[in-house]
């Protein structure tokens, strides 16, 4: 995740940008719509997009032309669901383009791509999943938060194995490489934004317990589930 300015060919720019701008519409539309409905919900709305700012800058140099560091999308996604992730994970990566000069305009679409809309989906997908199967919140949480991390940087992996093939190897070549440079640093990242997630939602059911029940995290009657 945060490719470089100008690493990637035009044209996979261009495609990543095509591919990531109907879910940042539709997480608008949801956004607004999250906004009407709940108004109250603004605080820990900003509170989530600060979470993935933060955490999001913390960077450590990996794949040339790229680097690792947590994501924070898990979060939002839970509390808000992915569309609405979406939006908030785009607008922070636009800003550490123009003010941190991390990854970079030219490559916005295809950084929003992996980290605001797979990972969101993917780690609210494992939330849910872990839900269904009967894990407590807490649990639910961790899943949610390590599969959108890890998500985000399988998906980095395929877009820079796309956009620079192994001359031997070809895709599944490069993308084996780029795949393991990666998860030297990405596997201890993930889980340590996985506990850390735990620790803000843990925090969260004790200070804003009815705020997680409009939000239907929590079931009304089961504040400690």
């Amino acid at each position: 995740m945060h490719i470089a300015e100008g690493f990637l060919p035009p044209l996979h720019a261009t495609a990543w940008t095509v591919a990531a701008a109907p879910f940042v519409v539709h997480g608008v539309v949801r956004l607004n719509r999250q906004l009407r409905e709940n108004p109250e919900a603004k605080l820990l709305l900003g509170a989530s997009g600060a979470f993935c700012f933060v955490l999001s800058a913390l960077k450590i140099p990996s794949v040339t032309g790229s680097c690792s560091h947590p994501t924070g999308t898990g979060l939002g996604a839970i509390l808000f669901r992915p569309p609405v992730m979406t939006v908030l994970g785009t607008i922070t990566l636009l800003f550490q383009a123009l003010l941190l000069a991390h990854g970079g305009l030219t490559t916005l679409g295809a950084n929003a791509f992996s980290m605001a809309v797979v990972g969101p989906w993917a780690g609210y997908g494992a939330y849910a999943l872990a839900r269904r199967l009967g894990g407590g919140l807490l649990v639910a949480v961790f899943a949610g938060a390590f599969t959108a991390d890890l998500v985000t940087y399988c998906v980095t992996s395929a877009q820079l194995a796309l956009a620079f093939p192994d001359p031997v190897g070809g895709f599944a070549g490069a993308l084996t490489k780029f795949g393991a440079i990666f998860a030297v640093t990405q596997i201890p990242l993930a889980v340590s934004e996985g506990l850390l997630t735990v620790l803000v939602v843990r925090l969260l059911r004790s200070t804003s317990a009815a705020e997680l029940i409009r939000l239907r995290v929590l079931k009304e009657g089961r504040v400690a589930s």
